[in-house]
């Protein structure tokens, strides 16, 4: 099974200039909890969460309509390929402690989110599932570890 086939393509996106506020009422209006930032070109360059916002909201002197998403947004974004297998999103997500990644065409723009929630509705752990139960386990189990199970690990 491929990416393609699971993920997420009606997408929403923000740019870095974006206030929180209406990042935050993009993922109220799409029940989601992540909005991928752009460029011009629609390349992405950062993810702002809920959390971003909620930390954002609580420890600042300021209203979240007057804080740019640029000043929150996590620039590290892991991502796979609209035509990448799923295991290499299981991997990606395991590797990177994430439960959603960025869908990227041929020309490394934003196609859509593969998130655990595509993944959780096809695992299975019978025989030729289309995603492992196991495989999405170890993932999960991966991306939910606290910071000191990995550093005793």
């Amino acid at each position: 099974m491929i990416v393609k086939d699971i993920a997420e393509f009606d997408v929403k996106f923000c740019t870095p200039d974006t206030d929180l506020a209406k990042a935050a009422k993009i993922m109220w209006d799409c029940d989601c909890g992540v909005v991928p930032v752009v460029d011009e070109e629609r390349k992405v360059i950062g993810m702002v969460t809920d959390r971003d916002i909620c930390i954002a909201a609580a420890t600042r002197a300021a209203k979240p309509s007057d804080i740019q998403v640029r000043d929150v947004m996590s620039r590290d974004v892991a991502s796979c390929g609209v035509g990448d297998d799923v295991h290499v999103a299981l991997n990606t997500m395991k590797a990177h402690r994430v439960r959603r990644l960025a869908v990227l065409d041929e020309q490394d723009r934003l196609a859509g989110i593969i998130s655990m929630n595509d993944l959780v509705i096809r695992a299975s752990c019978r025989q030729k599932a289309e995603v492992s139960g196991e495989d999405f386990l170890d993932t999960l189990k991966a991306i939910s570890a606290h910071s000191r199970e990995i550093v005793a690990a």
